[in-house]
């Protein structure tokens, strides 16, 4: 029995009991269980009684009381037991623990997803970052983040699309158009402008395919080097990305959102609605009235559109393609657009909660117990390549995403490199690996899968395995509704130490000499259960799953 289905047997005794006149109260879409802290306490346990009781004009332990009467009839509940005041503990007989073995590996990848989000249409945007420059460590954060985030909504049924917002539009492409040209003539770089390595490559780069651009005027050139360098340096961005194991959907131009006159169009639209005001030769959005904490700048004194302008323009775009929410990945220095955003939507008579932004903290890197500042290519920067040439894409990824995206987080680039037990990915990978030595063992010893007895499942080291398992689909739902894939990283390094304490506890394959029992049968299938479930983990983190290491 999975959780989600001893979840369903409650919701269909609460119905029951609802039917039979016994309790009058509103049930609620789905009943949660929980793991004990305690496994003395049974295997799983609901607060049920406490949520429902009092709504229902009852005690909350004559609630239970009533609730674990009809739960202890339920084909594969063992016991049924009311703590505190009115905690309900389930213990389930071996054989219907022992049956999500079977279960899982009949399920296969699919073990783990759900139709929740059937319908929705997402729009993910992440990374985003200004094509002035190489992917740093903070928007490598955004990608390991992002791209599992969009798988693990995608596992629970949404329909997602991964959208870059290409920043091809304002004062950073001026000064990075100014750089390039100041390279190519060998100066140095401007006071307001970018420097490094990658300067100077992309300088070459345009002077390769347009020979003559030097031969123009100086502001003819700029604009040449604004065009071709532009495009060079997203190319770099784009294969950056793609080598680390993230594509996008859309890549979306700001550019294309001043084009026709369409941003103009809707700064008049909040005019007409008493959403925009004069003051002081700018006009401003009333976003005090909707929740912000000031009014914003939105066309400033000099006529010019300030960035929020495209901001309202992107986000009614979007919701013109069709997309029902809108995620925003943004770095640690925007903290503000959560509000504005939601104040712009709520200006246009939009719903605000259309909008969902997320802010990511900062990434420090550490090498031999000191900080990584430089990059010899960037100049002032940490690369995405940086990182992925230090230790691996696995390991970047894995380690980017195991923590909440809301966290400051220090990264050990020397413990990432050690395959010891110390190292998170290598730690859960190797578990993986390990499931497939078994597993080749058990067939070399004539170990199959042709009988399965759930209720030889019965070893401690395997009640605890089953558990951490049977969590598996509930931790992806919680990771998909709080946005937070390091949910599930963390779920598989529970996964990963039970199954190593089972290994060490329980054979697979008999001792030499030893008959083959469908005991050895049964624990393949645990074996193979634990095997699929890691791999489905790590495949919404976008991290390998090793067959052997």
């Amino acid at each position: 029995m999975t959780p989600d289905e001893l979840s369903s047997a409650i919701s269909a005794c609460l119905q029951a009991a609802v039917d039979a006149g016994d309790i009058s109260v509103d049930l609620p879409s789905e009943v949660r269980v929980e793991r004990p802290k305690n496994r003395e306490h049974g295997d799983w346990a609901t607060n049920i009684a406490l949520q429902l009781g009092k709504k229902a004009g009852m005690n909350p332990r004559d609630f239970a009381q009533l609730l674990s009467a009809r739960l202890a009839g339920i084909d594969g509940v063992k016991s049924v037991d009311i703590a505190g005041p009115g905690f309900l503990n389930i213990t389930l007989d071996v054989g219907a623990a022992g049956e999500l073995a079977r279960t899982i590996v009949d399920a296969g990848p699919a073990y783990g997803t759900n139709d929740a989000l059937a319908g929705q249409k997402i729009n993910l945007e992440f990374v985003s970052a200004n094509p002035t420059g190489p992917i740093h460590i903070g928007g490598t954060r955004w990608a390991a983040v992002g791209d599992a985030l969009a798988r693990i909504l995608q596992s629970q049924g949404a329909d997602v699309t991964r959208e870059y917002y290409f920043n091809d539009h304002g004062a950073q492409i001026d000064r990075f158009a100014r750089s390039l040209y100041a390279s190519a003539t060998g100066r140095p770089a401007p006071e307001d402008g970018y420097a490094g390595q990658y300067i100077v490559d992309i300088a070459q780069r345009v002077l390769a395919i347009e020979p003559g651009i030097l031969d123009l005027g100086q502001d003819d050139a700029v604009e040449r080097f604004r065009a071709l360098g532009v495009d060079a340096m997203f190319d770099d961005i784009k294969a950056s990305l793609h080598d680390f194991g993230v594509d996008f959907d859309v890549y979306f131009h700001e550019h294309s959102l001043f084009q026709d006159n369409f941003v103009e169009g809707l700064l008049d639209q909040l005019k007409a609605s008493g959403n925009l005001f004069l003051e002081d030769g700018a006009w401003w959005l009333k976003s005090t009235d909707f929740g912000d904490d000031r009014d914003r700048v939105v066309i400033k004194s000099d006529g010019s559109p300030a960035y929020i302008a495209g901001d309202i323009g992107y986000f009614v775009n979007k919701r013109r393609r069709g997309f029902d929410l809108n995620i925003i990945m943004l770095g640690a220095d925007h903290h503000g657009y959560v509000a504005r955003l939601k104040a712009a939507a709520a200006a246009l008579g939009d719903d605000p909660d259309a909008v969902e932004v997320l802010i990511g903290q900062m990434v420090n890197l550490v090498k031999d117990g000191a900080p990584v500042r430089m990059s010899k290519r960037a100049g002032t920067v940490v690369r995405l390549e940086d990182l992925v040439e230090a230790v691996g894409v696995d390991a970047a990824r894995y380690t980017l995403a195991r923590f909440s995206a809301d966290s400051n987080i220090d990264i050990d680039l020397d413990l990432l490199t050690r395959h010891t037990n110390e190292n998170p990915v290598f730690y859960v990978q190797y578990a993986h690996a390990r499931t497939h030595a078994v597993a080749r063992n058990a067939v070399s010893a004539g170990v199959d899968t042709s009988a399965f007895d759930a209720a030889s499942l019965s070893h401690p080291t395997e009640g605890e395995l089953l558990a951490a398992l049977g969590q598996f689909p509930g931790v992806v739902a919680q990771s998909a509704a709080f946005r937070e894939p390091h949910r599930v990283a963390r779920h598989l390094e529970v996964i990963a130490g039970t199954y190593h304490r089972w290994y060490d506890a329980c054979r697979v394959a008999p001792l030499r000499d030893q008959p083959v029992e469908d005991l050895h049968r049964s624990r393949l299938w645990l074996n193979n259960a634990t095997q699929q479930v890691l791999a489905n983990g790590l495949t919404l983190l976008g991290v390998s799953a090793p067959e052997r290491m």
